[in-house]
């Protein structure tokens, strides 16, 4: 009895040291909820039907009533996710090496259509090596902080992704500065105003911005990067994420740096996104992805992606650098044109680009909201983004188009609208 009156008090002294964190975190909850930043419940999906009567694929949401939706808000830019070659590529290597690594790489997590992909990739961006990571996000967090020092600036588009920015704060580098979206001139003065306070420069940016469906001035600032690198005593490396920009941008889908006619020192990118399956990847000289190899630890002490999302992987790129990859390229900037031309001819205002990504701004956070409820009533399932995600001003609904979709879809988001 005393043993278990003893365990019944510990579990009340924990009880009450939980009941004091919930309190905490649900005021952390609603102070998210009451700044319009907090996310909510996540919509399930449960099935999808195939594309019919000049239509593209609807899907089915967790107790909508067979409701079917137009999704226009996925980042399968070329529809590869339900493509039969990468559907079966993926099928037939779980068959072989079953559903999961089994280990990191290092000790024996190492397959070969892993090794397969990373050459594949390096070759289609025209680099001596490349490296998997399980995410892109766990590639920009495990890249960057391995190329900083205490004696490293950081340069950063006021617009980069949140993993740049996590990345940034988790280098600790021993400075870091923000230029406005794009200011190339701003960059430059920066450049400028570090000169002999830093050994080394890193430039990091987003090749395609999500936010917007805009994209960096790569040969620019990769020219800035090289005049300056002589200057410091380490370099000026550029850094670009790509994660937009691959495979759903420029004549063959190598993103920014093909849309440029750049190339970055360090390129980043996913295989989540246009190619459709799950995982990132970096790309440059060996030496460079030999070192991170041996010092990242998002590489060194996390799985890989599966065997089967690697070969899946591969067959989306094969897909894409090919004659079927072009067609599937055009016929994104064609729908994206389309919508475009759409959201101008009823009065609405859009962005200029030929990126799939098609912002329509409405410049009101409380409208927004409203007009992504609008749609989901009319089902149509589009992402709005208000402030404080973005500045105030900025607000607007994002929709992305896929190569599943048709202009008869185009044609009904426009008439919901």
């Amino acid at each position: 009895m005393n043993i278990l009156h003893s365990n019944w008090e510990k579990r009340g002294r924990i009880d009450m040291a939980q009941d004091k964190l919930k309190r905490l975190l649900v005021e952390k909850l609603d102070a998210m909820e009451r700044n319009g930043v907090r996310k909510g419940k996540e919509r399930i999906i449960t099935g999808r039907r195939p594309p019919r009567d000049g239509f593209g694929p609807r899907y089915f949401l967790k107790s909508c009533g067979g409701r079917a939706f137009l999704r226009m808000n996925a980042n399968a830019y070329l529809g590869l996710n339900t493509h039969p070659r990468v559907v079966e590529a993926e099928e037939t290597a779980v068959r072989r090496y079953g559903a999961g690594p089994g280990a990191v790489r290092f000790i024996s997590g190492t397959f070969e259509p892993h090794i397969k992909l990373e050459e594949r990739l390096a070759s289609f961006h025209g680099r001596e090596a490349g490296m998997l990571f399980s995410a892109a996000y766990a590639a920009v967090m495990g890249v960057l902080p391995q190329l900083v020092t205490g004696e490293t600036l950081v340069v950063s588009d006021a617009l980069n992704h949140n993993c740049i920015i996590n990345a940034v704060r988790l280098a600790q580098p021993a400075a870091r500065a923000v230029y406005e979206h794009l200011d190339t001139a701003r960059l430059e003065g920066l450049l400028e105003q570090y000169l002999g306070k830093a050994k080394r420069v890193v430039v990091v940016t987003d090749g395609v911005f999500s936010m917007r469906g805009d994209y960096a001035p790569l040969d620019v600032i990769c020219a800035i990067c090289r005049r300056y690198s002589e200057l410091f005593e380490e370099g000026v490396i550029s850094v670009v994420d790509d994660s937009h920009g691959v495979g759903a941008f420029g004549e063959t889908g190598r993103g920014s740096e093909e849309k440029t006619a750049a190339r970055a020192d360090i390129l980043i990118a996913t295989l989540g996104k246009a190619l459709g399956v799950n995982g990132g990847y970096v790309v440059s000289d060996r030496t460079v992805i030999d070192y991170l190899r041996e010092t990242a630890p998002f590489y060194i002490y996390s799985n890989p992606i599966t065997p089967s999302e690697a070969a899946a992987a591969l067959a989306a790129l094969e897909i894409l650098d090919s004659g079927e990859g072009i067609g599937l390229l055009k016929k994104i900037r064609d729908l994206a044109a389309s919508l475009r031309r759409g959201f101008r001819d009823c009065g609405r205002e859009t962005l200029d680009g030929e990126h799939p990504i098609v912002p329509l701004l409405i410049r009101d956070t409380a409208k927004t909201r409203e007009l992504v409820q609008r749609l989901y009533d009319r089902d149509v399932l589009a992402t709005g983004l208000g402030y404080p995600v973005v500045p105030r001003g900025d607000e607007e609904l994002r929709f992305q188009i896929s190569a599943e979709h048709t202009e008869r879809d185009i044609g009904y988001l426009l008439d919901v609208l």
